[in-house]
């Protein structure tokens, strides 16, 4: 597709922050474009966790029942050592109308997202990559593989690795962590229940293992690995589910569907805003898997930021933009500082750390305010 001169709000990045930025945008008739730099849409599940929070937030855009379709319903949180259960946290008294995770590969996320994009009308202009920006006060020139673009407004929602964040000069504060992960969705014989996500802490890593959509076999493990392989395969997630799954109960992967291996950053822009120019997504924030805190925190960043948007285009004063990083960066703050924390706390080596570790969580969460609070937290309802 041919790129128009001008647009009211260029989108970088068709992931599902750009999809959600995008549709509230169609949807109040917005003019904006958006542009990929890949050929299609994802076709990986990579993120998989759907909270709460954002379930509430997809249903404004119609399509959290169509996901709902799609996915597994999850209503209990574990945290395991071995054999023993450290907390055990149900959703199922969070006040909202969604009281449960839900599982789906992020591939069907988009499919879903792109479908009711294309059905208020619009679509993504494939492949488009914006190689640098300019910005003036009154609108940025974008220069794309495919053209110059006059925009209002820029969205930054080109990932961790954002050019437009870099070149809107925006920092990236944080680090990364030592040990690679290991993401994997595999076919196996697993001993507990799959109404359960289970968190297992052991001295070799972090584990997390989640039921997914497709069969009762069907799982997504995620895993620290000091040195994991580029795609990991049967052999190496028998071992991780071996040495750190309930003792006693032995699992058998059948098959990887498909693997991946990748370092970790826990970073946060130092700013949302420069500008004519915003951020959303993983050019905003990135941190541990841990919570599966990641893709929720973008589409909930995504779907605010094009409210504001719109405002603006309706004739409210630009300043109205100022709202969304004082709304949206401290929640990203929290949720990179609570996964580090969760990945820390379970990555702990020496026995009497460990030993100490595991009766604080269990006298802790054996409280049922305790649990209902670490529920709400992970379903990111603070966020409201």
């Amino acid at each position: 597709m041919t790129l128009p001169a001008r647009t009211d709000v260029l989108i970088a990045g068709a992931g599902p922050a750009g999809l959600a930025t995008a549709i509230v945008l169609a949807e109040a008739g917005v003019d904006f474009l958006l542009l990929d730099c890949q050929a299609e849409g994802a076709n990986t599940s990579r993120a998989c966790v759907v909270h709460a929070r954002t379930l509430e937030v997809l249903a404004e855009l119609g399509v959290t029942g169509r996901l709902k379709d799609l996915g597994v319903v999850v209503p209990t949180f574990t945290v395991r050592d071995g054999a023993t259960v450290l907390a055990k946290v149900p959703f199922g008294g969070l006040p909202t109308a969604y009281p449960y995770t839900l599982m789906v590969p992020q591939d069907r996320t988009e499919a879903v997202l792109l479908a009711r994009l294309r059905e208020a009308g619009a679509d993504v202009h494939r492949p488009y990559e914006v190689t640098s920006i300019a910005g003036d006060d009154t609108g940025v020139t974008v220069e794309t593989t495919g053209g110059t673009v006059r925009a209002k407004y820029v969205v930054g929602a080109d990932g961790m690795h954002s050019t437009v964040r870099e070149q809107a000069g925006i920092g990236f504060t944080g680090a990364t962590y030592a040990e690679s992960f290991v993401l994997a969705d595999v076919r196996m014989n697993w001993p507990l229940d799959r109404e359960e996500v289970s968190l297992h802490l052991s001295p070799e890593g972090v584990t997390v293992v989640a039921p997914l959509p497709g069969g009762d076999d069907h799982y997504r493990v995620v895993a620290t690995v000091a040195e994991a392989p580029e795609h990991p395969g049967v052999a190496e997630i028998q071992s991780i589910v071996d040495t750190r799954g309930p003792e006693g109960a032995r699992s058998r992967v059948t098959e990887v569907v498909w693997s991946s291996r990748f370092r970790v950053h826990h970073r946060v822009a130092d700013h949302y805003r420069a500008g004519r120019v915003l951020l959303a997504g993983d050019a905003a924030h990135v941190h541990s898997p841990a919570g599966g805190q990641g893709m929720n925190t973008g589409i909930q960043d995504a779907v605010a930021l094009g409210r504001l948007l719109v405002r603006v285009a309706a004739g409210e004063p630009d300043a109205v933009l100022d709202t969304y990083e004082a709304t949206r960066r401290p929640v990203a703050t929290e949720v990179v500082a609570f996964t580090d924390r969760m990945t820390r706390m379970a990555t702990l080596r020496p026995r009497p750390a460990r030993l100490l570790r595991n009766t604080v969580l269990k006298t802790v969460f054996s409280l049922p305010p305790m649990r209902a609070k670490l529920a709400y937290q992970l379903a990111e309802l603070a966020a409201r």
